[in-house]
């Protein structure tokens, strides 16, 4: 809008409405521009309703800077509870909550709640807390995942330690379970009279748990190289069985030619270096007995 003489008449259009003629405006100076002052809602009445700009303040103070502040996006009741059966709700007064859009950079989406309080009886309002809050289309972090859950194979490195949660189901009571120890005798009571007994052995589901791992992984029966295995590993002579409950299915390798060698090896398993793939020497060389006469070709003799 540009500024007009303010000794100056305008005359205004005619009123295609029906209104009079020729009437005259008088320009009272420059008009001040309230564009980018923030607009407070009309008053209801309601003085937790009315308090935008002391929600504002608040927002602002918390902000530290009235830029990242933007407008009023509304408010809303928040339901009171008191602690016993005793009190009365309308002892504990109103609560409603202010929101203002938030400017921050990197917080699109986000607003201000501005949480305010009223005395029952009284105008006065206080403010209860601010906090910046996410929208539904605010860009947020990944849910936090427990430690344990995070953790794949091969994280741990050297000099660090990984402790067993005490309700971990890979494992169980010494005493609930029978240990594989318990196939040799001796060596449970020496075991037991040193104090070298064990607290927690694998369980039955820890037990299946290890072995599935196995059976799908690269020394299991599915992989390329027990494919084309000549016999499987629990035919060879350098499989050595694991002792206890899963001798039947697992072992470890012993030949130092093979892929698999010192590594865990599900039975039904196998390569290439099986102890029973021997070469049989076959001689193809032909003994001749008796003479013999090439009669294929001829020389020709001449005088």
């Amino acid at each position: 809008m540009v500024p007009h003489r303010a000794d100056k008449a305008v005359r205004r259009p005619p009123d295609r409405s029906g209104g009079p003629l020729g009437e005259c405006v008088r320009d009272d100076g420059v008009v001040p521009d309230f564009a980018s002052a923030p607009r407070s809602a009309p008053s209801t009445g309601d003085a937790l309703a009315d308090a935008v700009e002391v929600a504002r303040a608040a927002a602002v103070e918390t902000a530290g800077d009235p830029a990242v502040v933007g407008e009023h996006l509304g408010a809303t009741r928040e339901a009171v509870a008191p602690a016993t059966d005793g009190v009365e709700p309308q002892v504990l007064g109103a609560v409603l909550t202010h929101s203002f859009e938030s400017r921050l950079p990197g917080y699109v989406g986000w607003h201000w709640a501005v949480t305010v309080a009223g005395i029952p009886g009284t105008d006065e309002v206080t403010v209860d807390e601010v906090v910046l809050l996410p929208g539904d289309q605010a860009l947020l972090a990944p849910a936090w995942v427990p430690w344990q859950e995070r953790l794949r194979p091969g994280d741990l490195s050297v000099g660090d330690v990984l402790p067993c949660t005490e309700d971990d189901a890979r494992l169980a009571p010494a005493y609930t379970v029978d240990d594989d120890s318990a196939d040799d005798p001796q060596g449970s009571v020496v075991a037991f009279e040193v104090g070298l007994g064990r607290e927690r052995v694998l369980s039955a589901e820890g037990r299946g748990e290890a072995v599935a791992r196995w059976s799908a992984g690269d020394f299991g029966p599915t992989s390329p190289m027990a494919r084309h295995a000549p016999a499987p590993c629990a035919t060879c002579g350098f499989f050595l069985p694991l002792a206890g409950s899963l001798r039947q299915s697992v072992g470890a390798c012993s030949n130092v030619y093979a892929p698999a060698d010192g590594r865990v090896v599900t039975a039904d398993y196998g390569c290439g270096a099986h102890s029973q793939a021997s070469i049989v020497a076959e001689d193809l060389t032909e003994v001749v007995r008796s003479a013999r006469y090439d009669t294929s070709d001829f020389d020709v003799l001449s005088d």
